[in-house]
């Protein structure tokens, strides 16, 4: 099986919080969720430490054949005993990642999607956006009620909010999860996302198309002219002007 990652950082003065890796038959992508300049995270190791740890024990878990859900959670326990003597892991801020995990078997695609990540996978009829939107959700929410945008984080990891991959394993059981017709996929975290989602340069279709065509490095070097065009954020508002970015894709072999 052919898979291809690609993965840059924002800020090359800044260690990359994304992370992607592969087995022959398993995939996982994940997003660190920073904390904002100066808040307090309770947390001595950093997001990229957290990060590299819950990917590659949860690609273990998936590559030994577990359910995706389980491999999460197991991953999630796991990868949190390495700090609970020395960090304060019920602090809001304690290190989280986004998390897209698949695994190609003779049932099929196995798909584990948990927050803002995006899985696209070639269907007969065109590409299938997998994600979670309760983020998004919710921010348009908080928007309606003229919430301030830094109220989004309170919301994070807790009932009724939105879910990503932190200290507590009861976020596996929050993930979107299911099993397709196998074919070719391609995820991608945000900051290769806003391609579509914040450019609006490309829709899911022609995004899935160019790395299919040309490669995980041509999404990203897109992503990048685009932010260079518009460095103080007026035409599109985000929340990084250039963030850590990682595509992987995967073709079946004939």
């Amino acid at each position: 099986m052919s898979f291809r990652i690609a993965t840059e950082p924002g800020d090359p003065a800044r260690p990359n919080e994304d992370f992607a890796a592969a087995t022959a038959t398993s995939a996982v992508l994940l997003d660190g969720a920073s904390a904002p300049p100066g808040v307090e995270t309770g947390c001595a190791h950093g997001v990229a430490w957290y990060t590299r740890r819950l990917g590659a024990f949860l690609l273990a878990g998936a590559d030994a054949g577990l359910p995706l859900r389980e491999a999460l959670a197991e991953a999630i326990a796991t990868a949190s005993s390495l700090h609970a003597d020395t960090c304060d892991l019920g602090n809001q801020e304690s290190p989280s990642a986004t998390v897209v995990a698949v695994r190609a078997g003779a049932d099929g695609l196995e798909y584990l999607v948990l927050s803002d990540s995006v899985l696209l996978v070639e269907e007969a009829d065109g590409v299938r956006v997998l994600t979670d939107t309760r983020l998004d959700d919710l921010r348009d929410e908080l928007a309606r009620r003229l919430r301030p945008r830094d109220a989004i984080r309170a919301l994070r990891n807790v009932p009724g909010g939105f879910w990503t991959a932190g200290a507590d394993p009861r976020a596996a059981g929050e993930a979107l999860s299911g099993t397709m017709p196998a074919g070719r996929f391609t995820a991608m975290t945000d900051g290769a996302s806003r391609v579509v989602d914040v450019f609006g340069d490309l829709d899911w279709g022609q995004a899935f198309a160019l790395v299919s065509d040309k490669g995980p490095h041509a999404l990203l070097d897109r992503v990048r002219a685009l932010e260079a065009a518009d460095p103080e954020q007026r035409k599109h508002p985000r929340g990084k002007g250039s963030d850590d970015a990682t595509v992987l894709a995967w073709t079946p072999e004939d």
